[in-house]
């Protein structure tokens, strides 16, 4: 009976090394994997990213340039000048009724 035993376990043990060496091949090969696909992932990157974008940074940089127009905005001139305008325009309006009336 511990003839069957020591039999039973050493082949549980020897089916456990098994199934540890076979799940340490399947991530070995999935780690590989995936590094293989990142890698081919980065080359289309750069084939994508080198000659199309170059060329035409080539072209832009090669036009000359006729005229330049930069907008820049003052919100604050804006509003003051404004709330002026709407001051002035009430009393204009407030010292015509005075007058009128």
């Amino acid at each position: 009976m511990q003839a069957k035993t020591a039999q039973v376990n050493k082949k549980a043990a020897a089916d456990k090394k098994a199934a540890a060496e076979k799940k340490a091949a399947a991530d070995k090969k999935a780690l590989a994997d995936k590094k293989a696909l990142a890698d081919k992932k980065s080359q289309a990157r750069k084939k994508v990213n080198s000659p199309t974008q170059v060329n035409s940074q080539q072209k832009r940089d090669s036009r000359t340039e006729l005229l330049t127009v930069s907008v820049s905005l003052n919100t604050g001139k804006i509003v003051s000048i404004a709330s002026i305008g709407i001051l002035a325009s009430a009393i204009l309006v407030s010292a015509m009724v005075f007058i009128a009336g």
